[in-house]
């Protein structure tokens, strides 16, 4: 299926999915939406949805899956640097929380160069399914050359980068549009009317933008309501509670995910390599969110602190 018509179909099955929900539950609480917010609207799902899927689409044409899931999770790393850089996040390399941060950005770094340069020996498991020798064929059959290979990672990492930018400015549109129901359909709608143009401009073939009772309906439908539609909503309430490096860092576990449900439900054998980076990734998560919390609980004050003069807290005797 042609990427730009995909993107365009499963962000209109978002819309027609996400829309009467908003409509019903935050109609009233909702706030006004004024125009300087709109266009910040329009921006962010330009940015980090439209940009986003439509550039990873194209890249992964010109690379492998594989190669596709490893760039991808430089995202946590792109991520803490934009916060950084713009203010949203602290980081102190005297303090302890400060030095798991960086030393769990690095193991992910580390993990993401595993995955992508060492594959190491196969693991064998559950080779007895019957699609193991489909699946083995068209892995060998896509083979990119090394000039294909330098134009998809550079496109994986500038997908990576517009996602990364978009968890970080959905934080500061959250604080002036807190109706994240309502803001997520807006930005599945405005990136229809979006992807929809680039569709147009890319794709002329009439016959690519038919949809029938096939896997085209079955891939547009789950990744428009699950993906696009539950999972847009889910991270925009995360963003919200604790803030968009926190996201960002979970996405290691999806590299985890796909190594187990590939090697149990497909049969696909799975490299050492891929094990080892899985390993170092979730490792890197798990270090930052240990750094965060360490850094959280320093900031916090005491529960009960006395006044000087030993007098308790509150009372103004002395």
């Amino acid at each position: 299926m042609n990427t730009f018509v995909f993107v365009f179909y499963r962000q209109a099955a978002a819309t027609l999915f996400l829309a009467p929900i908003a409509i019903f539950f935050e109609r009233k609480s909702a706030p006004p939406l004024s125009f300087s917010i709109f266009i910040k609207i329009f921006l962010l799902s330009l940015c980090g949805i439209t940009m986003s899927l439509d550039i990873v689409g194209v890249g992964l044409k010109y690379t492998s899956a594989s190669l596709g899931a490893a760039t991808s999770n430089t995202l946590p790393v792109l991520t803490f640097f934009l916060a950084v850089l713009l203010r949203m996040e602290k980081v102190n390399i005297r303090t302890r929380g400060g030095m798991m941060k960086i030393a769990g950005v690095s193991l992910c770094i580390g993990g993401v160069a595993t995955i992508a340069f060492y594959r190491g020996p196969f693991l064998k498991i559950l080779t007895h399914h019957h699609l193991i020798n489909n699946h083995l064929q068209k892995l060998q059959d896509h083979v990119p050359s090394p000039t294909t290979w330098i134009k998809g990672v550079f496109l994986m990492l500038l997908s990576s980068f517009s996602w990364a930018l978009w968890l970080v400015l959905q934080g500061s549109v959250l604080k002036v549009y807190p109706s994240k129901l309502l803001l997520t359909t807006l930005q599945c709608f405005l990136s229809t009317i979006q992807s929809f143009l680039v569709a147009v401009a890319f794709t002329r073939d009439p016959n690519d933008w038919q949809l029938g009772w096939n896997i085209r309906l079955l891939s547009v439908a789950y990744c428009g309501i699950a993906v696009t539609g539950g999972t847009f909503y889910l991270q925009a309430w995360v963003i919200e509670k604790k803030g968009p490096v926190f996201l960002a860092m979970t996405t290691p576990l999806v590299m985890l995910f796909t190594i187990i449900i590939s090697a149990f439900v497909l049969g696909e054998i799975i490299s050492l390599g891929s094990v080892l980076g899985a390993l170092l990734l979730v490792g890197g998560l798990y270090f930052v969110l240990w750094g965060k919390t360490k850094e959280e609980e320093s900031c916090q004050p005491p529960a009960d602190v006395e006044k000087p003069f030993g007098g308790p807290k509150g009372d103004t005797n002395v």
